[in-house]
């Protein structure tokens, strides 16, 4: 969300008084009011503490910060109702830093955290002033809201941590770097970065993140080499960083040094290597990831961690070991969620074992989840694969009159993929021509490389043409159009397609395949 140039903001004293009385002096005053009493020691539920607060109100003790502030800390709690205590905040006479910050904190680690910005936007009308434990959660919503946030409102936060002499504090300043590198503000995170008197662990996984956002992986790498200490967080925005720049080897080569230098990994980095190994292929080290997590029990085990290994096991061709593990994981509640049903799916869609896929499409609403964008992806690549091009047709018709689901470019990519396996070439080209949003190369390339399976020159012609347009550095369609007219006899049509690429400066992508021996990935390049 924008937000507006923060300006008028109170500045502090030299020296404000404390949030809270003394601990003795709450804990007495606690304990001589019944009510508080209760709350403090015996409250349990939402539903107790709204009949403490009733008598709070009604005795007139709600009005007092501290007696306000117990029922905004149990509001606040996990799984609790943060806007019950953002009411009381938002309905005191006179609330207190303490419980600013409490929900502030709060809704910043909620699933909406723009209302912490809105409610920090109220605080500046009150009387009290944000403070050293304001910003850090305020900065913290900015990074979770990323570009939604809205191109200010984190620098604005910061500007106003300058304007209060706060972002020389090592809180504020960390937050703020974690709030630059979530944006992808690499420059600025590392302009604070810079101003660490000292070292300091955790600006420097900022630093690593902020530079891996950016593509700057190898300068990522420099500060990780640099650090004096590292904790797991810290190898595990240096793994994810070569996992995000599609470098799954070295993210595999850091992860061992990990394990040499005797760092336990957290379920973080579990299923950063678990993608490594699904990348690469790499069947061996993945399920030495998946015994580490057996060992260590449940508290390793979540639903992203069952995902991740699902995914490794069908993209290794292991699809019967990432069976039993889905089907382990789901008789355990809140293990999978849909991520892993689509991932199960997709694995059995790509294997030719379509009836399965198609049975656990049939299976999710009897466990209460809705198909998703990405499970139709999985419901139509295994009607394709399966040549099965009327179930596919019906599948996608199924998908906006049906669940409610608008199909994407990627459905139409696996429309026309199974049309045209199936050799229904004009039927594929008509879809095409049909569709509401322009295609990409990847559609027109799907009806490409079928005319070159069934030998349809002119068409895969016209394919090649609309898939060079789209996408003109894609070496593929090239290759493909040049392979179709080899392929009915017109060498000379197919030398003109090769001309046309090396006068448009677009190489030919050397072929690749990796083997795994002994947990070690050789990868050949043709």
């Amino acid at each position: 969300m924008a937000m507006a140039p923060l300006h008028g903001c109170p500045t502090p004293a030299t020296a404000p008084p404390p949030l809270l009385p003394s601990s003795a002096s709450i804990s007495a005053f606690i304990a001589s009011n019944p009510a508080l009493t209760l709350l403090h020691t015996r409250c349990a539920s939402m539903a107790h503490l709204r009949q403490l607060h009733a008598a709070l109100v009604k005795s007139g003790l709600a009005r007092d910060p501290i007696a306000a502030s117990r029922a905004v800390v149990f509001c606040a709690g996990p799984g609790r109702d943060v806007a019950y205590a953002e009411r009381i905040v938002r309905h005191h006479p006179r609330p207190n830093s303490f419980m600013w910050n409490t929900v502030i904190r709060a809704l910043s680690d909620g699933a909406r955290p723009e209302r912490a910005v809105s409610l920090f936007v109220e605080m500046l009308g009150s009387p009290t002033p944000p403070d050293r434990r304001t910003l850090p959660s305020l900065l913290a919503a900015c990074a979770r809201l990323g570009l939604d946030g809205g191109p200010g409102a984190g620098a604005a936060i910061h500007g106003m941590a300058l304007k209060l002499g706060l972002a020389g504090d090592a809180y504020v300043r960390n937050a703020a770097i974690a709030m630059y590198a979530s944006r992808g503000a690499a420059d600025e995170a590392l302009a604070l970065f810079g101003e660490c008197p000292e070292f300091d662990v955790v600006a420097c996984n900022s630093a690593i993140v902020a530079l891996a956002r950016a593509g700057r992986v190898d300068e990522a790498r420099e500060v990780f080499d640099g650090m004096p200490e590292r904790t797991v967080a810290t190898w595990s925005a240096m793994v994810g960083a070569y996992a995000r720049a599609a470098r799954p080897g070295e993210a595999l080569a850091l992860f061992s040094a990990m394990q040499a230098g005797g760092v336990e990994p957290n379920a973080n980095v579990l299923v950063t290597v678990l993608g490594c190994c699904a990348a690469l292929g790499a069947l061996e080290q993945g399920a030495w990831a998946h015994a580490y997590i057996d060992r260590h029990g449940v508290t390793m085990m979540n639903a992203l961690v069952v995902t991740a290994l699902v995914d490794m096991y069908c993209k290794c061709g292991a699809v019967d070991k990432a069976r039993e593990v889905f089907d382990a994981a789901r008789s355990q509640q809140g293990l999978v969620k849909l991520s892993s049903w689509n991932s199960m799916m997709q694995g059995l869609a790509v294997h030719g074992q379509w009836r399965e896929a198609i049975t656990l499409f049939s299976e999710m609403k009897s466990h209460g989840l809705r198909p998703d964008n990405v499970t139709f992806i999985a419901v139509l690549t295994a009607y394709g694969h399966a040549g099965m091009p009327d179930e596919a047709k019906a599948a996608f018709a199924s998908m906006a009159s049906e669940h409610g689901v608008e199909p994407g470019i990627e459905h139409y990519g696996c429309l026309v993929d199974a049309l045209a396996r199936a050799g229904r070439l004009q039927e594929a080209e008509e879809a095409i021509l049909a569709m509401p949003v322009a295609p990409d190369a990847a559609v027109w390339g799907a009806l490409l490389s079928s005319c070159r399976l069934h030998g349809d020159a002119d068409r895969g012609a016209r394919a090649a043409r609309e898939a060079v347009r789209c996408d003109p550095r894609d070496s593929g369609a090239y290759v493909l159009a040049a392979s179709v007219a080899a392929g009915k006899g017109e060498g000379d049509a197919a030398a003109g397609v090769r001309g046309r690429m090396r006068e448009a400066g677009v190489g030919k992508v050397p072929g690749c395949s990796m083997i795994e021996v002994n947990g070690v990935v050789h990868e050949f390049v043709s």
